[in-house]
């Protein structure tokens, strides 16, 4: 066990496809999923015998989903270290309101707080170089505004993915634009054992090489990717439904995880 840094015995992740590790497939874990905290879990549990995780998160969910259906489990499970990133999928539809969502993850951070357990909140992703989310940059400053007020005022911790300007490169992206690809997540692991103090091993992840298209070849790329991605998420909305209405939580117990 490591003799330096911060070091944690039960870990819980609460969340939407972010969390649950969405564009980073491995078909020996439950969900077919890694992501980057499992990626964490992993280092925790080297420096902890008795380390445990929960990873809660469900693709698709919103704000008020996640608070329903996970914030009351993970209390009970009774952590030291929570993560929580939730609102972005709030934040893609235009009727939000975000003063109201805030209101709610302002409160479902105060009781995580108030357990004594360390708590990691996210900014929202800056989307520098993306057409999709160019329009809805103002509403991403404010929620991180509003975030960075509920950290504060709970003593939660940032993980400023707004201000990480390697997610400007798109290799770190799978091919929907929406999630982390593979290298994305192991430089989330990163930043996340960073912010917490925790020392680790972890190679700096070698971003995707995509080729430089021509501007012809760029638009037909766009078309194949509304037609295959974003047009499926907009159907979605459209008729009610989410990508996670039948996905069950990787780890909805506190887990002893295999040794890698």
């Amino acid at each position: 066990m490591l003799s330096v840094g911060e070091s944690f015995k039960r870990y819980v992740a609460i969340g939407d496809s972010f969390t649950e590790g969405v564009g980073d497939p491995d078909p020996t874990r439950p969900n077919g999923l890694r992501g980057w905290a499992d990626r964490v879990a992993e280092v925790l549990a080297t420096r902890e015998p008795d380390f445990r995780y929960a990873n809660l998160a469900i693709r698709g969910r919103k704000l008020a989903g996640i608070l329903d259906e996970q914030l009351e489990p993970a209390l009970a499970l009774q952590p030291d270290l929570v993560t929580i990133y939730a609102g972005a999928n709030d934040m893609l539809r235009p009727a939000a309101d975000v003063d109201v969502l805030m209101t709610a993850y302002d409160a479902a951070v105060g009781r995580l707080a108030a357990t004594g357990a360390t708590v990691l909140v996210w900014t929202a992703f800056g989307a520098r170089k993306s057409t999709f989310y160019k329009p809805l940059r103002g509403r991403f400053a404010y929620y991180n505004e509003l975030v960075r007020e509920i950290a504060d005022r709970h003593g939660a911790r940032i993980v400023d993915y707004w201000r990480m300007s390697e997610y400007d490169d798109w290799g770190y992206w799978d091919v929907d634009r929406l999630h982390m690809a593979a290298p994305g997540h192991e430089l989330m692991a990163i930043k996340v054992l960073d912010q917490l103090g925790v020392p680790h091993r972890l190679p700096r992840p070698v971003p995707v090489e995509h080729p430089v298209l021509g501007p012809r070849e760029q638009r037909a790329a766009d078309r194949r990717w509304a037609r295959e991605h974003l047009g499926p998420w907009v159907r979605r909305r459209l008729t009610g439904r989410s990508s996670g209405d039948d996905v069950s939580p990787k780890y909805p117990a506190l887990t002893a995880l295999p040794r890698t």
